[in-house]
């Protein structure tokens, strides 16, 4: 038992292999600016890796060499103040200095340049880009595309092979903007517009979160950035702009008292198509989520819970709680029934 503290480093790494979540990690990069800020980590650690080898050869050689030996009378000869040795060893961490800050800088000047226009596409052409506002909240994200006049929430669409240029701002305190997939976070602060961009060269789901302690509920503040294919995107943008009508029952009872209950409980802060609110995020697509409150499972068990007791779920939240006084079960069965047909893209 007492040698099982050995054992601790052993069981540390073992328990952290078991912390990676897909498309949450900067070490699987997607597109180019990924690749970018990726090859800068692999070039920081070559060079850490050679410094360590070095220093370790020769700290090895040192002790073997001078070590002391019986008989010995005379203390190895001093190299302080040698010019030689001194000229060497400030030389070589100034070059790796040097290999590690020039890639560095010129990568920043491009990852901080979003225009759209494309040096090896031929000057001054342009390429295939969209602007996207996004705006953070305690405690979820929106998504504005002023091109398309549409707005979402907590998801963000994009097409592939196109850069997105993403205008960063803040509702409330300091967040921040993270898809380590994609791209390196950058912050949202209030007052200040930040800006960056990214692309996605494969159609997929990436994991998104803020990365700034921002209020009680900051851990749970994750959204997804969704590329489809150009096509399935512009199809997206339409229905966003202007929703099909919902399928349900042949009767369209569930759904038409579903919208009733949505219409007096929900829409002053929520927003279906171009009516409602804007205090939360926009539920066109809501059939459609990956997730709910951006981190919970979108089944009908998880949405009652959600909403018969937000703070649970995300505290520090602004949105109310709706009681069997507010929404009887018989509403929130009409309510999550309708909710659950909020689809813009067939199946």
């Amino acid at each position: 038992m007492k040698y099982i503290w050995r054992l601790l480093p052993i069981s540390f790494i073992l328990l952290m292999t078991g912390c990676g979540v897909e498309n949450l990690s900067a070490l699987d990069p997607q597109g180019p600016v990924a690749e970018m800020q990726y090859s800068l980590i692999q070039l920081s650690l070559y060079i850490m890796i050679f410094v360590m080898v070095i220093v370790f050869s020769i700290y090895i050689f040192v002790i073997y060499r001078f070590r002391e030996k019986p008989g010995d009378t005379h203390i190895p000869k001093q190299v302080h103040g040698n010019r030689t040795l001194e000229i060497i060893w400030t030389t070589i961490p100034i070059l790796l200095l040097l290999m590690l800050a020039i890639p560095n800088v010129m990568d920043t000047f491009t990852l901080a340049d979003v225009g759209v226009t494309d040096e090896e596409a031929g000057e001054g052409e342009e390429i295939d880009h969209i602007t996207i506002d996004v705006t953070a909240h305690q405690f979820w994200w929106e998504f504005d595309y002023p091109e398309y006049e549409i707005t979402s929430g907590q998801e963000m669409y994009i097409p592939t092979d196109t850069r997105i240029i993403i205008n960063l701002q803040s509702s409330d305190v300091i967040h921040s903007f993270w898809v380590p997939a994609l791209a390196g976070k950058q912050d949202n602060v209030p007052g200040i517009e930040n800006d960056m961009w990214f692309e996605a060269p494969e159609e997929g789901v990436y994991m998104g979160k803020c990365t700034e302690l921002c209020g009680p509920s900051h851990w749970q503040m994750d959204f997804k950035v969704i590329a489809v294919d150009p096509d399935t995107f512009d199809t997206w943008a339409t229905n966003m702009a202007e929703p099909p009508e919902q399928v349900t029952d042949p009767e369209g009872e569930v759904a038409v008292d579903g919208r009733g209950v949505f219409e007096q409980s929900c829409i002053s802060c929520h927003a279906v198509g171009d009516e409602g609110g804007n205090t939360g995020p926009n539920l066109t697509n809501y059939g459609e989520r990956e997730a709910l409150a951006g981190y919970l499972d979108p089944t009908d068990e998880n949405l009652e819970a959600w909403l018969r007791d937000t703070q649970e779920y995300k505290p520090g939240n602004e949105m109310p709680n709706f009681n069997h006084d507010a929404i009887n079960d018989e509403e929130m069965e009409a309510l999550i029934a309708y909710l659950n047909e909020l689809k813009i893209l067939e199946d």
